[in-house]
């Protein structure tokens, strides 16, 4: 069972979570990072370290973001992998906690 990133990482993009990863299985877009349904092995090692809360195994995805889970698989297709941890957007915290985000999602 795949971890899944939902809505609250859009526009927060913390990337804490990458350096974790045993099996760079996460990709990065403009403003959201996925993760890669074939490659995650289900280690649970990221999920603690989102600040935003957005990881979630597949099973446990909060209600109404079930979408999230074919979009991680759609783009993680053609976003290229990210393991290094990078500085999250200046503007992150203010995002972190809104809700209906993805009209911001930029693919």
């Amino acid at each position: 069972m795949p971890f899944v990133v939902v809505e609250n990482c859009i526009k927060c993009k913390y990337t804490d979570c990458v350096e974790v990863c045993p099996v760079d299985c996460f990709h990065e877009g403009p403003n959201f990072l996925v993760i890669d349904p074939d490659e995650c092995i289900d280690c649970t090692l990221c999920e603690p370290e989102c600040p935003a809360k957005a990881i979630f195994p597949e099973d446990d995805v909060p209600a109404g973001q079930e979408h999230f889970t074919p979009l991680n698989a759609e783009l993680s297709r053609i976003w290229p992998v990210i393991t290094m941890r990078k500085d999250a957007p200046p503007d992150a915290a203010e995002w972190d906690g809104k809700p209906d985000k993805l009209d911001q999602l930029i693919r």
